[in-house]
Formats: C-alpha cells, sequence, structure tokens
C-alpha cells in the first residue's frame, strides 16, 4: 500500500466516503504523474477512491481494487466520477488502471495532502500547549530481496492523528527529513517531541523560528551540552 495511504489506517471512527470527499479537496494539489492524453478520470476522484476503501478496512492494493469494484454507482458519484448524461451509468477505471496510478504517485505530494486534512479537522485536547511527537517508522511489506525497507518520519499528535510524513532516502537518514517534515503544520505554541537523533542546533533554531517549543533528549555525542545539563540545578 502506498505510504500517504497507510497513515489513514490509523484514523478513528472513520466515515469512509464522507472523510474521502473532505480529503478530495486537499488531493486537487496533487501534482498528475499520467500523461495530459487519455486522463478520463480526474486524480482527486481516484485517490479519493482509494482513500475512502483504505478508511473502510482495505489493507493493501488488492484489497483497495476490490472495494472500489464492489461500491454501488451512487458511491461512485459521490467520489466524484463521471457520469453518462444519456444513460445514467457511471465510469468506473479498470483495477489496473488504478493500481499503476497509485505505484507511480509522488509519495511527499499525497502525504502532505492527507495531513493537512487530519490536521485542519483537529483541535488541540487541553488547555496547554499542543504536544507533536516526531519518529520515524518502517512500512511494513516494503522489504524486497534487493531493497531495504521504505522508512518514513512521521509527525503525530497525542490523540493519534498523523499530522505529516515524509519518506527518509536510502541512502541517508532521519536527520536531513526533520526540518521539512512538519512545514504544511502551524506550529506556534506547539511543543515538539523527539528522539535524541535530532538532538541538533539547526532542528531547534528551526523550531523557535515556527513558534514552536521542542525537547530533545541529550547524550554523549553532544558532550559540552551534555556537561551543562548535567550541572544544572
Amino acid at each position: 500500500m502506498p505510504a500517504a495511504l497507510d497513515q489513514l489506517t490509523r484514523a478513528s471512527a472513520p466515515v469512509p466516503l464522507t472523510d474521502a470527499v473532505a480529503l478530495s479537496g486537499f488531493l486537487d494539489l496533487v501534482p498528475d504523474p499520467r500523461g495530459v492524453r487519455g486522463r478520463r478520470y480526474r486524480l482527486s476522484a481516484l485517490v479519493a477512491a482509494a482513500a475512502a476503501s483504505v478508511l473502510a478496512g482495505a489493507r493493501s492494493l488488492t484489497a483497495i481494487t476490490e472495494w472500489i469494484g464492489d461500491v454501488p454507482a451512487w458511491a461512485w458519484r459521490v467520489l466524484g466520477f463521471p457520469t453518462d448524461p444519456l444513460s445514467g451509468t457511471v465510469s468506473v477505471p479498470h483495477p489496473h488502471t488504478l493500481r499503476c496510478l497509485l505505484v507511480k504517485l509522488d509519495g511527499d505530494a499525497p502525504d502532505r495532502a492527507i495531513g493537512a486534512s487530519p490536521t485542519a479537522r483537529t483541535t488541540p485536547t487541553g488547555p496547554g500547549p499542543r504536544a507533536i511527537a516526531i519518529d520515524d517508522k518502517a512500512l511494513r511489506g516494503s522489504r524486497t530481496a534487493t531493497t531495504p525497507y521504505v522508512t518514513l518520519l512521521a509527525a503525530m499528535d497525542h490523540a493519534g492523528h498523523v499530522l505529516a510524513q515524509r519518506q527518509v532516502a536510502d541512502k541517508s537518514n532521519e536527520i536531513p527529513a526533520f526540518r521539512p517534515l512538519p512545514d504544511s503544520i502551524d506550529l506556534t505554541g506547539t511543543v515538539i517531541t523527539a528522539d535524541g537523533l535530532h538532538a541538533q542546533h539547526a532542528h531547534g533554531a528551526h523550531l523557535r523560528t515556527r513558534g514552536a517549543h521542542c525537547t530533545a533528549q541529550v547524550k554523549a555525542d553532544h558532550p559540552s551540552l551534555s556537561d551543562r545539563v548535567r550541572h544544572l540545578p
């Protein structure tokens, strides 16, 4: 399953069609990887249909295409697929068409669009500052005989909503992905938590320019800072 859709599996009490239709407005900004000729279906409708299937319980590309093939015609109309004005029938894409599209999509663009949807609907859970945790995860099922697991760096609030995620380059680590990760999130007054790898001067300075506070685990790889922290009252 594409990484962008994987984060929807953690949505709490989803209403598949309602949430997918709300999501389609954010998907209009996703670049279309298809050629200009032969675009029969809107990109936002195709991805919204895939998102609805994931919210309904699909956990693989096969399950996504099977769910989409089984939904009634009225659901297709709600998701934005074209209807023949004479016969009233809804044109449905072939499962192979949808699979090829999901594989070709740029991972970061749908991530930003899907992350913007829960961000827009999420409100702070208490009177204190909003807390956002940043950590990495290995994408289940992404390992092959020739490639390692796909690693994602994700920002999640303490209610369990994934607000943003970004793929870590295969020959790199999480550090370069940290600063651009929360660019789509309003960080004013938030508290960011991360593990010791992100106790970086540049990270702290960047978060302060965004109006955020941060907590960092200081370890021995920062000896001067570690010594200063140990001697604090």
